[in-house]
C-alpha cells in the first residue's frame, strides 16, 4: 500500500490533514511504535501525519503553577528538565522506562498514551499525578483527563481527526510525592508484568490527605483505583494501610495469561508492588 507522508507546520493543518482523510490515518509522534506496527503489517495507514514539526507541540512551559508538556516531546527532553523531575519524579520514573536511550530520543508521552498498551510505563503515572490532556479537533479544543483516553488494547476515545496537543501536570500541594514503579522479567527493555503509580499528599502531622494509585498491565486499560486511595486516605501510610493497598490492588485486577505472567502472578506482584510504590512516594512527600 502506499502510504502519503505529510509533515505539517500548524496544529491547524494537521487536524485538517486528519479531517480529509479517505483512509486510515496514523500521527507520527516518534515513530518508535508506529513504524515498526506498519513493518510488521499490524497497521497499512494510507496517510501518515508527522507531528514534530509543530513547535507547541515540542515545549515544556511553566503554566500556573504547573508544567505543560507538549505531546510530541521526546522522553530525553522530559527526563532533562530539572524542575519537572524535582516536581514530578514519578512521571519521570515512567519516562525513564520506555525503551532505551535511542527510543526515548524519539519517543513522546503522546505517542506511548496514544499507542493504547495497557502496559505503556509513562500512562500510570501521568493517571496518578491527575494528569490532564489537551486534545484539537474539527470541531475544538477539549480537556480530558489522560484515564479516559485509552478504551481498551489498542484503542482510545479520540476521534479520528483529533490529536493530543499537550499535558498538563497541576501544582503540587505542600508534602506531596510520587513515583512509578514496574515488575519485569528482564531489567531493560521490556514490558512491564505490572505497574504501578502512586501520588499522594500529606498534612503536616503525615497523615495521608490526598492519593491517587493507577495499575498498569493487569486489566485492558489502566486502571485509577479508588479503592487503592481509600486505603491510604487518613492514614499515615503504615504497615496497615499499606496491606489495605496491597489487597485492593489485587482486587482491582482484570489479568489475562500471557508469556510474562499468569493471571495469579500478576495479581500477587500487583499488591506488592503497590506497597513499595507507595513507600517509595511517601519518602517523596516526607522530604517535600
Amino acid at each position: 500500500m502506499d502510504v502519503r507522508y505529510e509533515a505539517p507546520e500548524t496544529l491547524q493543518a494537521a487536524v485538517a490533514l486528519l479531517a480529509g482523510a479517505t483512509g486510515p490515518a496514523k500521527i507520527l509522534a516518534g515513530g518508535t511504535d508506529v513504524i515498526v506496527q506498519m513493518e510488521t503489517d499490524l497497521i497499512e495507514p494510507s496517510l501518515l501525519v508527522d507531528i514534530k514539526k509543530i513547535p507547541e507541540l515540542r515545549q515544556i512551559a511553566f503554566e500556573n503553577g504547573g508544567f505543560r508538556i507538549g505531546a510530541a516531546v521526546p522522553g530525553m527532553d522530559i527526563m532533562g528538565h530539572k524542575a519537572l523531575a524535582k516536581a514530578w519524579p514519578g512521571v519521570l520514573d515512567g519516562v525513564k522506562l520506555i525503551g532505551s536511550i535511542q527510543v526515548r530520543g524519539r519517543a513522546s508521552i503522546g505517542g506511548n498514551l496514544c499507542n493504547g498498551s495497557p502496559a505503556a510505563d509513562s500512562v500510570p503515572p501521568l493517571i496518578a499525578a491527575g494528569a490532564i490532556a489537551r486534545i484539537i479537533g474539527s470541531k475544538g479544543t477539549r480537556e480530558v483527563p489522560v484515564e479516559q483516553i485509552p478504551v481498551g488494547p489498542g484503542k482510545t476515545s479520540l476521534a479520528s481527526d483529533e490529536i493530543i496537543a499537550s499535558f498538563f501536570l497541576p501544582a503540587r500541594a505542600p508534602h506531596s510525592g510520587d513515583a512509578y514503579q514496574r515488575f519485569t522479567p528482564r531489567t531493560e527493555m521490556d514490558i512491564a508484568v505490572v505497574g504501578v503509580g502512586v501520588n499522594l499528599t500529606l498534612d503536616k502531622g503525615g497523615t495521608c490527605t490526598a492519593a491517587r494509585v493507577a495499575l498498569g498491565a493487569v486489566a485492558p486499560t489502566v486502571l485509577l483505583s479508588k479503592e487503592c486511595a481509600d486505603a491510604l486516605i487518613g492514614s499515615k501510610v503504615d504497615d496497615v494501610a499499606l496491606e489495605k493497598l496491597a489487597a485492593a490492588a489485587s482486587a482491582a485486577c482484570r489479568p489475562i495469561d500471557d508469556k510474562r505472567g499468569t493471571k495469579e502472578y500478576r495479581i500477587k506482584v500487583a499488591g506488592v508492588l503497590a506497597k513499595r510504590t507507595a513507600q517509595q512516594a511517601l519518602e517523596v512527600a516526607r522530604k517535600s
